[in-house]
């Protein structure tokens, strides 16, 4: 027996996609060069004052003990009342479970829903971690191909299509991490009446970027009545409130959903960290005012990043409505070479970019959609402009 080996729920998991280009980046910069990094998944704001005055307070107030696993009566009432302002919708604080982070909500979740050969239906493209939460829970992805032409949305004709009998889970996120596409509620009123057809089937709405939207009202499948008690939400602070170290996330879910991720929970870490739940209540309880203005910044840089795209030649985008993202398909360069290297795939095309034009973007293949890459565009106005000159210059001498 092999003494160093692993257990079979580690070796299903993949290794990060993004290392590969990391690693060239970290290597580009001890070079001296000035790398642009267009890959990171996080506001390039500072959290606001007024939850760091929140977080302060905390150490001095003691807050320095075991929470209750699910998190202080204060942090679930303050989610509760936010739903209900933002959301239009009805919790208890009993259906609220805080953890560390989003990521670990949709893990607690997953690993409650999911047995063995379950089937997660997931719309592509997805956020990475998806597919590799549900080969951990042992459940089977079922991926839904979607494209630029549609903003990479799926049908309820798709949806339907890939129910079976064994579906137990459809996981998706609106807006979407890597496309920035946004679901209408009209869109979502259809997927609900599918839905309420199959009552074995969990809806996972992962809403993090629910604030980081233009010109549209974000919608939650949880409004539909019919389906409410199969619904799980997923959210936090991180993205909203610029608040990604401070690792909050919460899930709003039916009782027993939510019993069963305190259950988990309790075995693996108890409640998150103490401080950052008592910022936390500062961030829901806010008028919102704060995260108003960075969004109007997000806004008025997704149209630079557009407007830059649009001179070059070969890209296909659809516009986002929401998070920080755009999503070009670079296929038509796919063939293509500058002498020395040929671009086979989106993974070329990204390494190429950053071996050329010192620009990192994120490879779409581990998003599900191998024709594409990811910018984001949460970094200064300067730094886009730059960027896109650069990647605009790098492309035109692929032939």
């Amino acid at each position: 027996m092999d003494m160093n080996r692993v257990a079979d729920r580690i070796d299903r998991l993949s290794e990060s996609a993004t290392l590969a280009v990391a690693q060239k980046s970290r290597e580009l910069k001890a070079q001296g060069i000035d790398v642009i990094s267009l890959g990171v998944g996080e506001p390039d704001f500072n959290t606001p004052d007024f939850i760091k005055e929140a977080a302060k307070k905390a150490i001095d107030d003691n807050y320095s003990h075991y929470s209750p696993v699910p998190g202080y009566p204060e942090l679930l009432t303050a989610i509760v009342n936010k739903l209900k302002r933002d959301n239009n919708l009805d919790y208890q604080p009993a259906q609220i479970v805080v953890s560390n982070g989003a990521k670990h909500s949709l893990a607690n979740v997953l690993q409650v829903v999911v047995d063995k050969g379950d089937e997660v239906i997931v719309p592509a493209p997805y956020w990475v971690t998806y597919v590799d939460l549900v080969k951990y829970s042992e459940g089977e992805n079922v991926i839904i191909e979607t494209s630029v032409e549609n903003d990479f949305k799926i049908t309820p004709q798709q949806l339907e299509a890939a129910i079976t009998p064994k579906t137990r889970a459809f996981l998706f996120s609106s807006p979407s991490n890597p496309t920035g596409s946004v679901y209408t509620r009209e869109e979502l009123q259809a997927f609900a009446a599918i839905f309420a057809k199959h009552p074995n089937i969990i809806v996972i709405s992962d809403e993090i970027y629910e604030h980081i939207i233009y010109g549209k009202k974000f919608e939650s499948i949880a409004q539909f009545p019919e389906i409410k008690d199969r619904v799980v939400i997923v959210n936090g602070v991180s993205k909203a409130y610029a608040m990604t170290g401070y690792r909050i996330g919460f899930i709003a879910a039916p009782l027993w959903i939510a019993k069963a991720c305190n259950k988990l929970q309790g075995q693996f870490t108890s409640g998150p960290n103490s401080v950052a739940q008592i910022a936390s209540v500062a961030a829901f309880n806010h008028d919102g005012s704060e995260v108003k203005k960075m969004v109007a910044r997000f806004e008025q840089r997704r149209d630079l990043v557009m407007s830059l795209l649009a001179e070059i030649p070969g890209l296909k985008t659809s516009k986002p409505d929401g998070a920080f993202y755009v999503f070009p398909d670079a296929s038509s360069y796919f063939g293509k070479s500058n002498g020395e290297m040929t671009i086979h795939n989106a993974d070329d095309l990204c390494f190429y970019i950053l071996s050329k034009a010192y620009v990192g973007v994120v490879s779409g293949d581990a998003f599900g959609a191998p024709n594409c890459f990811r910018i984001s565009y949460a970094a200064s106005e300067e730094e886009l402009v730059l960027a896109l000159s650069r990647i605009k210059e790098a492309l035109a001498k692929l032939k």
